[in-house]
């Protein structure tokens, strides 16, 4: 009997340890395959945005703050430098085309028109002396020809009266080829002098004609000058509304420096800065709409400009029909910008989650409302309420759409109250 009872307790105590192994085996098993190992956060729900995916019309659209401009500006800049001696007009005054606005001063440029007028007086009287000079040379070189024209007709008849007495031996041969030499050396002088006369009145001819152009453009230089001295007149180019005006009596400006500028009141446009995020999608022809009043306005893109400042474009926008009462440059409104055509989507709110996420993952909140768990999401489009989601989510669900700033690698959120 007591060696049977021995081997029963021997295999009781078998049992037990192979149980214990099997039971252990089966908890390792678990925890290794089927065990949650999400790292986990308890967070107070009252702290959390809830919202609900939703399936309904996506507006694509995004909000700017544009500003009023004047339609056109025309710049007012110095065409001649010198000192600022008066300002007759304020900025922010009305002005008309051909006003004076404000004056130069520059004594140089008083001193050239002096020069020029000196120059240009010489000039005139060397012309004056040269046509008198030129006037005398012909009047004595025709009174030569004359002359010369009388002494060939005396020579001519002397020549022809003494031919027949030679022919009949009444006077000697010597005397008579002298008549004759006399006669052609005459002719041929009275050809070279007026060869002479036509050569000496084209040059004549020529010298004036260049004394004339010479002092023609002196005189245009004058003008020139002179037009100058005007412009220290600073004028109204338009009628408009004067602007900044960048000006101080006493101050010295150089040419070309920027005084001011006025604006065309005729039309406006609205001015406004886009962030480069949206570069891909803002094109010109875009509709947009201001609303004032309670009345909405339209607009449409007319002009995207290329450079990104500051991570930041600008665009003008013209009003396609009527534009606000009363409206008035520097004025600021909130431009509703339309991109695209509106469709069907799932969308859920816009939240902080985004600047953590990047739109790559979402925490869902469990249908029993008890926790949340990290799910991989895809957004498409956004506008300024909406994010349209293209994978991931469904409608009906619940997400978080709070900051997660504070979960670092969390998987899932437990919920208390």
């Amino acid at each position: 009997m007591d060696r049977i009872i021995k081997n029963k307790a021997k295999k009781r105590r078998l049992s037990f340890f192979i149980a214990g192994a099997v039971l252990v085996s089966c908890l390792a098993i678990w925890q290794i395959f089927f065990a949650d190992h999400s790292s986990k956060l308890n967070v107070e729900i009252d702290k959390l945005t809830i919202a609900e995916v939703v399936r309904q019309e996506f507006l694509d659209f995004m909000n700017a703050n544009g500003t009023v401009e004047p339609n056109a500006t025309i710049f007012l800049d110095a065409v001649e430098g010198g000192r600022i001696e008066k300002i007759l007009i304020e900025e922010g005054s009305m002005v008309n085309e051909g006003d004076v606005i404000l004056v130069l001063s520059n004594p140089d440029l008083n001193l050239r028109i002096l020069t020029n007028q000196a120059s240009l007086a010489e000039q005139e009287n060397r012309l004056r002396d040269t046509k008198i000079m030129m006037e005398q040379q012909r009047i004595e070189l025709r009174r030569q020809i004359i002359q010369l024209e009388f002494d060939l007709i005396r020579l001519e008849r002397d020549f022809r009266h003494n031919q027949p007495l030679y022919e009949k031996g009444l006077i000697s041969e010597k005397e008579y080829l002298l008549s004759k030499e006399n006669y052609e050396l005459s002719n041929q002088t009275l050809v070279l002098f007026k060869e002479r006369s036509v050569q000496d009145s084209v040059f004549r001819n020529t010298q004036v004609k260049n004394l004339e152009e010479a002092l023609d453009k002196m005189s245009i230089n004058l003008d020139l000058v002179k037009e100058k001295l005007e412009s220290l007149k600073v004028k109204a180019p338009i009628s408009g509304q004067l602007g900044t005006l960048n000006a101080e009596i006493g101050q010295s400006v150089a040419t070309g420096f920027r005084l001011g500028q006025i604006n065309v009141l005729d039309d406006f446009k609205v001015n406004a800065p886009i962030d480069e995020h949206w570069i891909d999608r803002i094109r010109t022809g875009l509709p947009a709409y201001l609303k004032r009043n309670n009345q909405e306005f339209q607009l449409k893109i007319t002009k995207v400009y290329p450079e990104v400042k500051n991570g930041q474009f600008r665009i003008d926008l013209e009003f396609t029909g009527i534009k606000p009462d009363n409206i008035r440059t520097g004025q600021s409104y909130q431009i509703r910008l339309e991109l695209g055509q509106s469709e069907m989507a799932i969308q859920i709110p816009k939240g902080g989650f985004y600047s953590t996420t990047g739109g790559q993952w979402i925490f869902v909140v469990d249908s029993g409302g008890n926790f949340a768990v990290k799910r991989p999401i895809t957004i498409g489009l956004e506008n300024p309420l909406f994010y349209q989601v293209t994978e991931g989510l469904e409608p009906g669900e619940k997400v978080i759409i709070s900051t997660y700033s504070t979960y670092g690698e969390i998987d899932k959120l437990i919920f208390k109250n």
